[in-house]
């Protein structure tokens, strides 16, 4: 220790009035316990101030702390999958070894082993309160994605695939389909699968202002994909313009989809995009996830439609 503080001074002052003129006066003189005077008495040697420094009560060993066998599990998966999301990273050591911790327990090694790559902090804008439904199909976030030419080789390289996401904000159960037309068609061909695909009734819609969903920006004229929704009694919420973060759901997905999916994957025909894609969406939904409290989309339907 290099440092003398204020309170050892203080300390070293009251053991040296202790040898003076005992404990009872010294506790009245510094307005302090006897117990007190005791304490640092009997902790005070060798003459040194720095025996009165004040100790870490922080245990030596904790009977939960990781072992260094789970330690070593973690550095080799690490090095192994350097970029892989929290969850994913949790699932896989559950897989391979049994890993038993829970997420917050594996966040908090991995953070204490620089396991993270250090993020900008972004400046927090002040938001109004969001409700988040708390009910299936109280509404259902749509939006489309296109897929990156990189992925296309075979019968698809030179041409165009878009990815029709679907998600629930109360499960966040989705729904993904490709489609090599991006128009209110294809939308409209896509909400009628999300109706057979959803084991709940969509009460709402919400989507951006793309041309492919509404024409109300340009237009008093219903797309063929509002008249599907008027047709089939469900509400349509189009967002503000120029505010994609109130669609922020199924934006973040597709973030998600691109790490998980397009950045490891090629698809040589439409066949086996979908393919591809149908495998993907089963694990998707059956990933926890933090928002849930670590159950998935798939749990969350079958607590609450008790399916």
């Amino acid at each position: 220790m290099n440092s003398i503080t204020q309170d050892m001074r203080f300390r070293l002052s009251v053991v040296l009035s202790y040898y003076r003129v005992g404990a009872t006066k010294t506790a009245i003189r510094y307005k302090v316990t006897r117990q007190f005077v005791y304490f640092w008495v009997h902790r005070y040697h060798d003459d040194d101030i720095r025996s009165l420094a004040d100790r870490s009560h922080r245990p030596s060993h904790h009977p939960n702390q990781h072992s260094d066998l789970e330690i070593k599990w973690i550095k080799d998966l690490r090095r192994r999958n350097p970029d892989m999301g929290l969850i994913d990273f949790w699932l896989r050591l559950k897989q391979l070894h049994g890993y038993s911790r829970c997420v917050s327990s594996l966040y908090r090694v991995m953070r204490s082993l620089n396991m993270f790559q250090n993020r900008k902090k972004r400046k927090n804008k002040a938001s109004k309160p969001y409700h988040t439904p708390s009910i299936p199909g109280e509404k259902v976030q749509i939006d489309v994605k296109y897929v990156p030419s990189s992925c296309l080789v075979g019968k698809l390289k030179g041409s165009r695939l878009y990815q029709y996401t679907a998600i629930d904000e109360a499960t966040r159960l989705r729904y993904l389909a490709f489609y090599e037309e991006h128009s209110t068609f294809s939308s409209t061909k896509f909400l009628m699968e999300c109706i057979r695909f959803f084991p709940f009734r969509i009460q709402c819609v919400q989507t951006d202002n793309g041309s492919e969903f509404t024409n109300r920006l340009r237009s008093e004229k219903k797309t063929l994909f509002e008249e599907a929704l008027k047709a089939n009694g469900i509400d349509y919420h189009p967002i503000r313009p120029a505010m994609p973060r109130h669609n922020g759901k199924v934006e973040r997905s597709h973030r998600e989809d691109q790490k998980r999916l397009y950045d490891k994957t090629t698809f040589y025909s439409l066949q086996d995009a979908n393919t591809q894609l149908k495998k993907y969406l089963k694990k998707s939904n059956n990933r926890p996830m933090r928002p849930l409290g670590y159950l998935s989309p798939n749990d969350m339907i079958s607590i609450l439609l008790n399916v």
